[in-house]
């Protein structure tokens, strides 16, 4: 497979979204839209990744960090002209160019590679990814001759209504090689309607000079899902979120009801965890083996639970480490806290972690048992095998040494605990 480098439009305001933040920004599945295309860029091995900024760039550029280079296209003037803003980084470059849009997240890794084979085994200058989708309305059209070979894209508005019927549509995202490319965008001239520059029409200059183009069908109308609206967004969070459901049940996790399970990205769960329904697991969030979470649980990112941990209804963690076998079964919160084996969290147990001004963390031992309605004010430390009377208040710095009660509020140790 030749050199490959990328690049990904991101210059767009989206408008329909009706937003201060810009649409590549928003979150799906707990992570930003751009960063799904930028991962697949870097999954192809790409030697460079152009990031095409615009509409709040610094925000944008920002959050591309050192993963790609920062082009900006100071006028947003359509999508040959912000691939013309990468040709300077280009020049001499004899390898292939891929393109593709900041705000289609559901672009499968292994489809790309196909395209990449495909463009590389036909020797074509470039090749469009294309997709039959059920409903065609507002995307440019595939048109082929007799022999099926590909001859032209026809935008919508240009095409008669026999060509309306055409369900294979353009996706929007192109191989090229880099010098043909280099030579023909510059020839793109300005569509008189939009006032825009369209990289549909180097395909046609392509082709007018007798250079060869080609395309990769696919079937899955989900791949050139772009994000133009925040219904958009939803039915791409629905379709991911349904695809990272089935990765895990198939790796020995029960998902009592999916419809309403919401994992998002980035989630590891372990082999015979059980997860109940209205369960909410963010970015990041690590569960062990034999757990079993919910129904109605929220772990937010920063949680880790350990081999056999119960956590029930109506609870919350967040930022904590619970070790093998601690129990929390309902109505509780635990925020910076870390919790050793076997422990036992009552129902209503609330750490205060937050002062004001930092969050502050709560350390719970081995074998501790937390009684109901215990109000823990961090930073505090429950030694090994201690315990907190139900309803107890353990103020903050008032620590319960290893193996004693405590009760009251605010909690005084009182004595040892009967075994």
């Amino acid at each position: 497979m030749a050199q490959l480098k990328t690049i990904i439009l991101a210059a767009g305001k989206g408008t329909r979204f009706k937003s201060d933040t810009p649409k590549v920004l928003h979150l799906l599945a707990g992570k930003p839209v751009l960063n799904y295309v930028l991962d697949v860029a870097e999954n192809l091995s790409s030697l460079k990744t152009y990031v095409v900024v615009g509409h709040q760039a610094e925000r944008v550029a920002q959050l591309v960090g050192a993963r790609a280079v920062i082009v900006e296209q100071k006028e947003q003037l359509g999508t040959a002209h912000a691939v013309q803003m990468c040709m300077r980084h280009l020049k001499g470059f004899r390898g292939d160019v891929l393109v593709m849009c900041g705000d289609t997240p559901l672009l499968d890794k292994g489809l790309l590679r196909q395209l990449l084979t495909r463009h590389a085994r036909t020797k074509s200058v470039g090749t469009v990814l294309t997709a039959n989708i059920q409903d065609p309305s507002g995307y440019g059209r595939i048109m082929r001759d007799a022999k099926g070979a590909f001859i032209a894209i026809r935008e919508e508005k240009d095409a008669s209504a026999d060509e309306k019927k055409i369900h294979e549509i353009n996706t929007g995202v192109y191989c090229f090689k880099a010098d043909a490319l280099l030579k023909f965008i510059t020839r793109v001239r300005r569509n008189e309607n939009k006032k825009e520059f369209y990289l549909t029409d180097t395909i046609e200059l392509f082709l007018a000079n007798g250079l060869k183009v080609e395309t990769l069908v696919t079937n899955d109308w989900t791949v050139n899902l772009g994000l133009n609206t925040r219904a958009d967004l939803a039915l791409a969070e629905a379709i991911l979120r349904e695809k990272i459901l089935k990765r895990l049940m198939a790796d020995g996790v029960t998902i009592t009801d999916p419809a309403t399970t919401y994992v998002e990205n980035g989630v590891t769960i372990g082999q015979d965890t059980v997860i109940y329904p209205c369960t909410y697991i963010h970015h990041g969030v690590r569960i062990g083996k034999n757990c079993s979470v919910g129904p109605f649980a929220r772990l937010r990112p920063g949680t880790v639970l350990g081999n056999g941990v119960a956590v029930g209804n109506f609870a919350e963690i967040s930022r904590s480490q619970l070790a093998d076998g601690v129990t929390m079964k309902h109505f509780s919160f635990l925020g910076d806290a870390r919790v050793g084996a076997e422990a036992n969290i009552g129902c209503g147990t609330v750490t205060a972690n937050y002062d004001g001004k930092n969050k502050n963390v709560t350390k719970i031992g081995k074998g501790a048992f937390i009684g109901c309605d215990t109000i823990l004010v961090a930073p505090v430390e429950v030694g090994d095998g201690a315990m907190a009377g139900a309803g107890s208040v353990v103020a903050r710095g008032r620590n319960i040494p290893a193996g004693m009660l405590a009760v009251g509020m605010p909690a005084r140790v009182i004595k040892k605990v009967n075994k």
